[in-house]
């Protein structure tokens, strides 16, 4: 959702101000200048790429005030939970991916929603059928234990400057004061108005008066103001522990649904015990070596590590820098269709499943699995596995089994400071507008996370390692990723937005950066295919009305077309030494690429 700041709101030119006040926000009424959304920037001291101009600005004004990556992150994270209420916000999870200059290493924290201690494989089974898979989005069933401040928190003690209470201030002051609303924010709230009538406090949250939100008018969210100055006195305790726990608990278990709602509204079992119970968890990264550099991305519970790097390094043996772009989009379709079918197969929360991460990042077994590509042919999906364990030229070991469904919405932002720090950061409340829940008089949705999970088995004779389970964690797709060169510098890290297309757009942005050597934002904007074991692939118009089309169809590739796929951002560091920041052109009404001291590309 792309948002204009109201002109006399004093977060993103002022946020200086506040933070060198140790947090004081200024008068009322400051006038200061819109932040300027553009897709690449590049300068010195620090830069910040998110889809929101406001929130790249904030992320801006802390590095500008002496803060790190991290702290930068945190902040703009915060004033995304403001302006993205429906991609994200302190009723999720995500995972955060960190360099360190000093120790030029990268760490990980998982901080995915968890399920409650209640649930089992038959969360999502009625009389032993699925049900509606709508039905478990819209409800308090769908909602995991959020893990987004547990996140901030993490990353801040671990390798943060500043504390919470004070990165929090912008993004109180932006709830406050408000933002103008576009016609992207109508058009999503639109799209969610019939389940948002549902939900009193949701319906009087976002559809002020009872009305849509009109585009040019400001859009204040004061609950979400009082909830973050809360969290900003008395720690994010108060989320797992306190007076906001106890209003996600009683939400989750009684969704208050208005009298009349036609839809079923299921409660849930999220307890005390589950809030109090969480912890986000530092997981080792997962790493690769493509093309001489190290791609370093997210370990399971998140799939996009393990399947990015498989895909990457089916992908080496080839030199697809010299391919035609037909013979390009085919290795990287045939690539990722096997990456998703050893995903489905192998990948799930690392506590409950044995995931054999070693192996599916090796490249002997990758060769294996790259001998079924054929120049001539298409590999049919659903596509069986292979047994990483087990390497065996071109065979598939097991069952072939569908991929699953999951939900598309989700923000990324990408930061790195004058230190060389960088952080990619991807956070979510799963689907647009979450559950559709928000929590009375807190100003932010619940999560549906949950519907991450399969609901059954996609074929019962084969194992799913994605079924709910008391305290697990749903598979994701989400994939920071962070490149560092042969002496463990920074290079390049991004990430991306869009469920399960993520993988692929990930994979599509780095070999589009790497192997053909497009510049970092033209490569985010190129047009995107996303193949994931399954009939089709989903193409973007820009190539489905091109003659590749054709050609590849002419191949056997079946296609279907998807309006907008992925929202990446990314930055790197160029070979002079300045950062560089990039995001969307187009998609979801651009990015927003900012560095602290601008300097000509």
């Amino acid at each position: 959702m792309r948002r204009k700041a109201v002109r006399h709101l004093p977060v993103p030119a002022v946020v200086l101000a506040v933070l060198a006040a140790g947090g004081a926000a200024p008068p009322t009424g400051t006038a200061v200048p819109e932040p300027v959304k553009q897709p690449v920037a590049a300068g010195h001291g620090g830069a910040v790429a998110s889809v929101d101009a406001d929130a790249s600005a904030v992320g801006i004004e802390v590095l500008r005030g002496g803060g790190n990556a991290v702290d930068a992150a945190v902040a703009t994270a915060a004033a995304l939970g403001v302006t993205e209420p429906y991609s994200a916000g302190i009723g999720g999870g995500g995972y955060f991916v960190y360099y360190d200059a000093r120790t030029r290493t990268v760490h990980t924290i998982d901080g995915r929603e968890t399920a409650p201690r209640s649930a089992d494989a038959s969360l999502f089974l009625e009389n032993g059928k699925p049900v509606p898979f709508e039905e478990g989005v819209t409800s308090g069933l769908g909602v995991g234990t959020p893990g987004t401040p547990a996140t901030w928190d993490a990353a801040l003690g671990a390798w943060g400057s500043r504390p919470l209470r004070q990165l929090l201030k912008p993004a109180e002051r932006l709830a406050k004061d408000g933002f103008t609303v576009d016609a992207t924010f109508r058009a999503q709230t639109q799209a969610n108005e019939a389940r948002f009538r549902d939900f009193p406090a949701t319906a009087e949250l976002f559809l002020p008066g009872g009305q849509l939100p009109v585009v040019g008018s400001v859009f204040r969210n004061p609950g979400l103001a009082r909830t973050y100055g809360e969290i900003a006195s008395k720690g994010t305790g108060t989320l797992y522990r306190g007076a906001i726990a106890r209003d996600i608990v009683s939400t989750v278990r009684e969704p208050g649904v208005r009298e009349g709602a036609t839809r079923v509204v299921r409660p849930g079992d999220l307890t005390a015990r589950d809030l109090a119970d969480y912890r986000t968890l530092r997981r080792l990264p997962t790493r690769m070596t493509y093309r001489g550099l190290d791609v370093y991305g997210m370990a399971p519970s998140s799939s996009g590590g393990t399947s990015v790097g498989e895909a990457l390094n089916i992908l080496e043996g080839t030199d697809i820098s010299g391919l035609s772009e037909a013979k390009y989009l085919h290795r990287f379709i045939e690539a990722s269709r096997i990456a998703f079918a050893d995903r489905g197969r192998w990948v799930g929360d690392p506590a409950f499943e044995d995931v054999p991460v070693r192996e599916l990042l090796s490249q002997r077994y990758a060769d294996s699995r790259a001998c079924l590509i054929r120049d001539d042919a298409v590999l049919t999906s659903p596509l069986a596995p292979g047994d990483p364990r087990k390497p065996a030229a071109c065979v598939n070991a097991g069952k072939a089994a569908p991929t699953t469904y999951e939900g598309e919405n989700t923000t990324h932002l990408t930061v790195a400071d004058k230190w060389g720090n960088v952080v990619a950061y991807t956070l979510t409340i799963e689907s647009t507008g979450g559950s559709g829940i928000t929590v009375p008089g807190r100003g932010f949705l619940l999560n549906n996370e949950l519907t991450d999970f399969s609901f059954a088995p996609a074929d019962p004779a084969v194992h799913d390692p994605n079924l709910p389970g008391p305290g697990k964690r749903p598979r994701s797709s989400m994939s920071p990723t962070i490149v560092l060169d042969h002496r463990d510098r920074p290079v390049l890290a991004l990430g991306s937005p869009g469920g399960a297309t993520i993988i692929t757009t990930a994979l599509q942005t780095l070999t589009g950066v790497v192997d053909r050597r497009l510049p970092l934002v033209d490569a985010i904007a190129a047009p995107r295919a996303s193949q994931r074991n399954q009939p089709t692939t989903e193409l973007e118009p820009a190539l489905w009305n091109s003659p590749l089309r054709a050609e590849l169809e002419s191949l056997g590739h079946a296609f279907r077309q998807n309006p907008e796929i992925g929202a990446a951002t990314g930055v790197q560091r160029l070979p002079d030494g300045r950062w560089l920041a990039a995001a969307e052109k187009t998609r979801r009404g651009g990015g927003s690429a900012m560095v602290v001291h601008p300097a000509t590309p």
